[in-house]
């Protein structure tokens, strides 16, 4: 890390120096330089918020917002939802590794993050953790509605507060950490609709079985390192894979019930239940197939299958939309009986409401 730090500020000097400013030779050199200087920066800042979390967040917020808003609604709205969620998530990554850098430290695949690697200090990204979390919070309670920010604030501190240090204590933390996740589309669906409806609920669920099974494939396959860690995964007292596998099927299990929910519902068509089922059931091979061989192999199959997964049945839901949702959505907006309370007006007896669809 010194040697790295010499050579950036002795690209620096010469950046700087008088001779680089009149020779015209070396105004390749610095471009070179500034380049690579702001894509290391680049790669600091996607490491701090973890770029494709972030990311993943999005997607699901968009989601959720899609398939809970009718097709004439305000398309700023959900631009709203979705840049005070992904503040709120990147305020929860960089808090997230301000409290287990001396952890992270300790892990190959963690130890090149800012902190442990030495690019920023600890009070640096604290200080920028609390201040966007802060001002993603801000940004749903006055652009949003305050149902949607109080899931928002919900998700950073469950993530934050009981996920983080749970790492540490108990291996039910991959439970608990399943709920922040699956929270963006469910915030997606309240931005849209203003309240906790059924739908909402099943994009919940989706997104809360599909992360175990794609966690429990990465905790046995890093299952050394978080041990070494001070990380209690499962996978810790799972040397052959055996509970972690069991665990996996029968979470993907679950995942196929759940999937179908949207179209027991009717927010999504045939199209989208033919699908779920096709997936699900890849799914589930390869969680079987895991259990079968507990192997490096297989664990990496399961996971690819995870990714595979995820953006193709929630785009396939998207697509598959319904018109009646498009209508029962429309129905929500217009309804005297449906109130999201704006900042200043707290109507507690209506935004903690949790009525059905079509309620």
């Amino acid at each position: 890390m010194t040697l790295g730090r010499s050579r950036i500020l002795g690209c620096r000097k010469r950046l700087w120096s008088p001779k680089s400013i009149f020779v015209n030779v070396a105004a390749p050199i610095e471009t070179s330089v500034h380049s690579r200087n702001l894509r290391g920066w680049v790669k600091v800042a996607s490491d701090l918020v973890k770029a494709r979390l972030t990311l993943m967040v999005v997607l699901t917020t968009w989601m959720g917002f899609s398939l809970g808003s009718p097709e004439s609604s305000d398309g700023m709205s959900c631009v709203h939802a979705i840049i005070g969620t992904s503040l709120l998530a990147a305020g929860a990554s960089a808090l997230n590794q301000w409290w287990e850098s001396d952890l992270d430290a300790r892990m190959r695949r963690t130890a090149s993050r800012p902190i442990p690697a030495g690019i920023l200090t600890p009070l640096t990204v604290l200080a920028f953790g609390v201040a966007i979390s802060i001002v993603g919070l801000a940004w749903l309670v006055f652009a949003v509605n305050l149902l949607t920010a109080f899931l928002g604030a919900l998700t950073l501190a469950t993530y934050v507060f009981l996920y983080t240090p749970l790492k540490q204590t108990t291996e039910l933390n991959t439970w608990v950490g399943a709920i922040p996740g699956a929270l963006p589309p469910l915030m997606g669906w309240t931005a849209a609709t203003g309240q906790l409806g059924a739908g909402g609920w099943s994009l919940f669920a989706i997104l809360f079985f599909w992360q175990l099974p794609h966690f429990m494939a990465i905790a046995w396959l890093y299952r050394d390192e978080y041990a070494q860690a001070g990380f209690r995964m499962l996978s810790g007292r799972d040397p052959d894979g055996r509970r972690s596998a069991s665990s996996a099927i029968r979470n993907t299990i679950a995942l196929i019930f759940v999937s179908i929910v949207p179209f027991l519902q009717g927010i999504s068509g045939r199209i989208y239940l033919s699908v779920a089922l096709v997936l699900g059931g890849l799914f589930l091979i390869q969680s079987i197939r895991f259990a079968l061989l507990l192997n490096v192999m297989s664990a990496r199959r399961l996971f690819f299958a995870s990714i595979f997964y995820l953006p193709i049945i929630l785009a396939v839901l998207v697509m598959d939309r319904t018109k009646e949702v498009s209508s029962r959505s429309s129905l929500l907006r217009g309804s005297s009986t449906i109130s999201v309370p704006r900042p200043g007006v707290f109507v507690f007896n209506r935004w903690l409401r949790l009525p059905g669809d079509g309620a």
